[in-house]
């Protein structure tokens, strides 16, 4: 209950920073790599269940095709989010707008990390300090 609460916090914390101080794109951004980050749990809880599934299936067959079914279609929902935002520019190449001012994918990457990393308890990673955790010796 508690990490969930925890996590409730970072998303209302994150998203309400954003929209208090920054501009619209930047809006744009951070719910963009909130719904990729979403749409990844998602993919691993369906595809863990799939699995599961498939495992209970017993040999029956219907059951072994709707496990199938089931990390499938995850699976393909994950291929759809992540190529959504190249899709996205490149219809808007086509267009002639120029969504590359409002879609940064480098600031994407930098969010989800940014929230990653808040949920493992801390601000910075350890590993892109170059430093490593002390022993417990």
């Amino acid at each position: 209950m508690a990490n969930s609460l925890y996590f409730l916090q970072i998303i209302q914390g994150s998203i309400l920073d954003t929209a208090q101080s920054a501009s619209v794109v930047d809006l744009i951004n951070q719910l963009i790599a909130f719904a990729i980050i979403l749409a990844g749990l998602l993919s691993f809880a369906f595809v863990f269940w799939g699995g599961v599934r498939f495992i209970l299936s017993g040999g029956e067959d219907e059951k072994i095709k709707e496990a199938v079914s089931t990390i499938r279609f995850a699976i393909i929902g994950l291929i759809f989010t992540m190529a959504s935002v190249i899709i996205v520019n490149v219809v808007g190449r086509v267009v002639g707008i120029n969504t590359v001012k409002y879609l940064n994918v480098q600031q994407i990457i930098q969010t989800i990390d940014s929230i990653t990393s808040d949920l493992q308890g801390d601000s910075k990673s350890n590993s892109s300090q170059g430093t490593f955790p002390q022993s417990l010796d």
